[in-house]
């Protein structure tokens, strides 16, 4: 069983966890998150500098944001009641 671990020990090898954050208002929430290097952006196109690399959330299927979060656990390790196959536990 995974908890919730310092975000400075989260992989960046541009692997998906699970990451904590919160918003302007202060709301905590959890997102499936992407840590994107400044290499890693560049290769893909575009005009990009230092201060675009870090986590990175879909807020829907088409729109991303750069988040800063507080804790990481490996994805699909959320505690919640989902499972892959969609399936009853």
């Amino acid at each position: 069983m995974s908890g919730r671990q310092p975000i400075a020990t989260a992989p960046k090898d541009g692997s998906k966890i699970q990451v904590f954050w919160k918003d302007e208002d202060g709301q905590e929430n959890e997102s499936l998150a992407q840590y994107r290097s400044l290499d890693r952006l560049k290769a893909t196109g575009g005009q990009w500098d230092e201060t675009d690399a870090g986590w990175w959330i879909f807020t829907d299927s088409n729109t991303q944001k750069k988040v800063t979060p507080n804790a990481w656990q490996p994805a699909n390790k959320a505690g919640d009641d989902e499972d892959e196959d969609g399936g009853d536990k």
